[in-house]
């Protein structure tokens, strides 16, 4: 019997069952009629009167790809944290599309209704293949009990076929995830989340400890994604934020400092002054 198999036996019904509870906000599709997917208005958050977050607004179009910047401390976590439900704010808005409320919505609801997120360490499951890591990834879908307690279907094996190929691992598929390098790992977890078909994906410092050819696939990688996906990249390297920029937000003391192209950005005074300069 294999590790997959093994999951499935003692995952215990009731731990997915609020899994399947209807969700009708996510049974249609997102309305991007207005163009942004994602709608951050107003936020503020504070932590022993810390404001770690002040009246953020920020807009993510459909298909884009942005990246976040800013010195520790301007709100970027914080920021992650409130778009997937893990922290709610003390006042404003998050709308996925035009109708669904983040802000009503639990975690796990979030991340199955089409936004994934990547943390900075990789999270994969280290004891089993990277074909049965992609594997377990599917039961982030809709049916999740189904997906435990019964075998992949044709369609399911070429989707992880697909995603096998586009994070670079094909040949790799029956490795030990543990025996991957920290980059392998990056793309495996990645993969995982592509495995939920996301409309956004959030990623946090995804070349941290990274060799350089291995950036150089990252970069590759995600900018791939743009178009099919919204993706949200949080980075401090700015060689690899300007390789794949399209357009920068640069977040300071909890709010939007300044927006545009890389290079607008790199000479604003306000971003050299607090972030760029150290």
């Amino acid at each position: 019997m294999n590790a997959v198999n093994q999951l499935r036996q003692t995952f215990r019904r009731d731990q997915v069952f609020d899994f399947l509870l209807p969700r009708p906000e996510f049974d249609l599709p997102v309305d991007v009629s207005h163009g942004p997917i994602l709608y951050v208005e107003g936020v503020s958050v504070s932590f022993d009167g810390f404001k770690a977050l002040n009246d953020l607004n920020l807009y993510i179009d459909d298909g884009e790809l942005r990246c976040i910047i800013g010195p520790n401390g301007a709100g970027k976590t914080t920021m992650m944290d409130v778009i997937t439900g893990k922290t709610r704010p003390d006042t404003g808005s998050v709308y996925f599309g035009q109708r669904i409320d983040l802000l009503r919505q639990p975690e796990h609801v979030i991340a199955r209704g089409g936004i994934g997120r990547k943390f900075q360490k990789p999270t994969v499951f280290e004891a089993l293949s990277v074909f049965d890591n992609l594997e377990l990834a599917t039961a982030s879908n809709k049916s999740v009990w189904y997906t435990l307690t019964h075998a992949l279907t044709g369609t399911q094996r070429d989707r992880i076929d697909e995603v096998l190929e586009l994070i670079g691992l094909a040949d790799q598929r029956r490795q030990l995830a543990g025996a991957l390098s920290h980059g392998q790992k990056q793309w495996l977890e990645i993969g995982m989340l592509l495995m939920q078909n996301p409309r956004v994906l959030l990623v946090d410092e995804p070349v941290a400890g990274m060799t350089g050819e291995e950036v150089e696939h990252t970069a590759a990688l995600l900018t791939s994604l743009a178009g099919r996906h919204s993706v949200i990249v949080v980075e401090h390297d700015m060689a690899f934020v300007r390789s794949i920029a399209r357009k920068v937000t640069v977040l300071h003391q909890g709010s939007v400092l300044a927006e545009g192209t890389m290079d607008q950005v790199q000479n604003d005074p306000r971003v050299i002054e607090v972030y760029l300069g150290e």
